[in-house]
């Protein structure tokens, strides 16, 4: 899933930084997880409609058949 994500450099000003790292803290997620949060919150606000995330599958993959 990470893979499917689009990286790059981000500069912030370290006072931003350190108030989306609060807010990341209280919802108990990462800056970066936060980060995106935002944004798309931002962007609803302004009428831009996106899919929902996908989620990262958790817990044991499916067994594969003809394994037993």
């Amino acid at each position: 899933m990470a893979a499917s994500k689009k990286a790059f450099p981000l500069r912030l000003d370290p006072a931003l930084h350190a108030a989306v790292e609060r807010a990341a803290a209280s919802d108990l997620r990462s800056v970066n997880a936060e980060i995106e949060c935002l944004l798309r919150e931002a962007l609803g606000r302004r009428g831009v409609t996106l899919d929902p995330p996908e989620r990262a599958r958790r817990g044991r993959p499916p067994k594969e058949s003809g394994d037993e």
